[in-house]
C-alpha cells in the first residue's frame, strides 16, 4: 500500500484520503509541532491541539485525518496544529498561541484535563468555541467526541477473561497497568475493567504507568518481584504502547502465554498480537473520530447547530455538562486481525507481515 495514502473502512463505507506528513524542528515552535504555514488570520481557522507524540495515532492518523476532512466540509477553513509532546504546560501555551492568532475554534485532547481547565476558560473568553477531542477537557467546553471509554475497559477486561478460560478464577492474580490519572479517559477505562474483572480474579498489584511503555516496565517487574513470576496470570495494560514495554519485562523474567491486554491498535501492538506476546487491543477507528470532530469545528465556526451531531451528553471533572457523539470501540484478538483493522486497511498485511513475524502470520492465516 502506498506510505501516503491509507484508506479506512468503517462497516461498508469506503473512503480514501490522502494523509499528510508532520513537519520537523524544534520543540515550541508552531511549524516544528506540524502547524499550518499560514498566518492564522483567516476567518475561519481552527487550532487542532493534541497530546503528546508518543502515542503513534496523533501525528500518524488524528491529524492528517482531521485535516482533510476540515478542507472537505470547508473550502475556506485553515486548520493550525500544534502537539504538546506530553508537556500540560507547554500545551496551555499553545491555546495562548491559538488566541493570539485568532482562531475561532480550538479542537483539544488535552495532556492534562483540569490543568487545561484554565486555559479553556480564557478561550470561551474571548469567543472562541472549544471541542474536546478523545479526552474531556474541564472548562466550558462546547462539545465532546470520543469513543465510549467505560466500554473500551469492559472489553479489555472481558478479553483477558476469554483468553484467560478456565483459568479466570478468583484466585488467579491479575496485574493491572492503568493510564496517566491526568487522563480523564484513564479512570473510564480502569471503571470499565474493574466491571468485569473484580470477582472473577485477583487483582494483586494495580499502578499506573502514566502511558509510558518505560514505567509500565518498572511497574510489572516490580510485580514480578512481589508476586513471582510462576504466580501472575494476566496483565491488563490500559493501551499497547504499555503493553510493549510490559511484554518486554514479561519475556526477561521468562513468563510467556500469559494474556497481556492493549488498545489502540498500533503496529506494533497488532504484531505483537500475532506473535502471541499480546492477547488483545482495543480498535477504535480514528477517521470516524476525526471526522466527527471536524464536523463539529465547522459546524460551529459556520454558526450552525451541533445537536444532531452530539445526541448525547456527559459531564466532566469541572461539573460542565457537555454535549457528547460517542463512537463504539472494537476488540481484537488473533481471530480477528484481518476482519478489523485489515479489513479497514488502517495496517496491511505487508506492514504487519514483516520477516520476522512472517512465520507467525502464516500461521495465524494473514498469508
Amino acid at each position: 500500500m502506498n506510505a501516503m495514502m491509507r484508506r479506512v473502512v468503517i462497516g461498508t463505507a469506503a473512503v480514501s484520503m490522502a494523509l499528510s506528513v508532520a513537519a520537523c524542528g524544534k520543540a515550541g515552535d508552531d511549524k516544528a509541532d506540524g502547524g499550518s504555514s499560514s498566518t492564522g488570520s483567516k476567518s475561519k481557522t481552527i487550532g487542532l491541539l493534541l497530546p503528546d507524540s508518543v502515542t503513534a495515532r496523533y501525528d500518524k492518523f488524528d491529524k492528517p485525518l482531521f485535516e482533510a476532512k476540515v478542507k472537505e466540509l470547508c473550502a475556506d477553513c485553515d486548520v493550525q496544529y500544534a502537539n504538546a509532546a506530553g508537556d500540560s504546560g507547554k500545551q496551555a501555551q499553545q491555546v495562548s498561541t491559538m488566541i493570539t492568532k485568532g482562531v475561532k475554534v480550538i479542537v483539544i485532547s488535552a495532556q492534562d484535563a483540569a490543568a487545561i481547565k484554565t486555559s479553556v476558560q480564557s478561550a470561551v473568553d474571548k469567543g472562541i468555541k472549544v471541542i474536546a477531542y478523545d479526552r474531556l477537557a474541564q472548562g466550558p467546553v462546547s462539545a465532546y467526541v470520543s469513543f465510549d471509554n467505560e466500554k473500551v475497559g469492559e472489553l479489555q477486561g472481558q478479553a483477558l477473561l476469554d483468553s484467560l478460560g478456565a483459568k479466570a478464577k478468583p484466585s488467579a492474580n491479575v496485574v493491572m497497568i492503568n493510564g496517566d490519572d491526568a487522563d480523564p479517559n484513564a479512570a473510564m477505562f480502569k471503571a470499565g475493567a474493574h466491571k468485569v474483572l473484580d470477582g472473577k480474579v485477583k487483582i494483586a498489584y494495580e499502578q499506573s504507568g502514566l502511558w509510558k511503555d518505560t514505567v509500565a516496565n518498572q511497574k510489572v517487574t516490580a510485580a514480578i518481584t512481589q508476586i513471582g513470576a510462576k504466580k501472575i496470570a494476566g496483565v491488563y495494560a490500559a493501551n499497547d504502547g504499555m503493553a510493549g514495554g510490559i511484554a518486554t519485562a514479561l519475556k526477561g523474567a521468562g513468563i510467556s502465554g500469559i494474556p497481556l491486554t492493549g488498545q489502540d491498535a498500533e503496529l506494533a501492538g497488532i504484531q505483537r498480537i500475532i506473535a502471541g506476546t499480546q492477547s488483545s487491543t482495543v480498535y477504535k477507528a480514528f477517521k470516524p473520530e476525526a471526522d466527527a470532530a471536524a464536523q463539529l469545528a465547522v459546524n460551529l465556526i459556520e454558526g450552525k447547530a451541533i445537536d444532531s451531531l452530539a445526541t448525547t451528553s456527559l459531564t466532566s471533572g469541572s461539573g460542565d455538562k457537555v454535549p457528547s457523539q460517542l463512537l463504539t470501540p472494537v476488540s481484537v484478538t488473533k481471530a480477528n486481525v484481518k476482519d478489523t483493522v485489515v479489513a479497514d486497511k488502517l495496517w496491511s498485511v505487508e506492514e504487519i507481515c514483516t520477516a520476522e513475524f512472517a512465520k507467525a502470520c502464516k500461521a495465524a492465516g494473514l498469508q
